[in-house]
């Protein structure tokens, strides 16, 4: 279970606090510093929202086809990765209130 998570948001850091408080084990990825993982971009790039519209621009937001352009945005641009998202088990979602990412804690 990995959470991409950017220190400086509070969904960011509520989410993590979630988490921590239900002892719930998470890889924590930097996606600032380290970037995206090229495994998770797949399921990424699914995501409706994953693109943070209003950082990205609607020139940009509307040159966003398909999920090949997606990747390829976020992939230059991690900036623009809508946070905190939390992936497990090739499923994500994202933490937009930070309880969303409760739903991937039950099986």
């Amino acid at each position: 279970m990995r959470l991409y998570h950017n220190p400086r948001c509070s969904k960011s850091r509520q989410a993590l606090a979630l988490l921590a408080e239900r002892e719930v084990e998470v890889e924590v990825v930097r996606y600032l510093e380290e970037g995206i993982r090229v495994d998770d971009m797949d399921v990424l790039a699914g995501l409706g929202g994953i693109v943070r519209a209003k950082d990205a621009g609607k020139e940009c937001m509307a040159g966003l086809t398909n999920t090949e352009e997606v990747k390829a945005l976020l992939t230059g641009q991690p900036k623009l990765l809508e946070r905190p998202v939390l992936i497990r088990d090739g499923r994500a979602v994202i933490g937009r209130p930070p309880e969303e990412i409760l739903r991937l804690l039950d099986p």
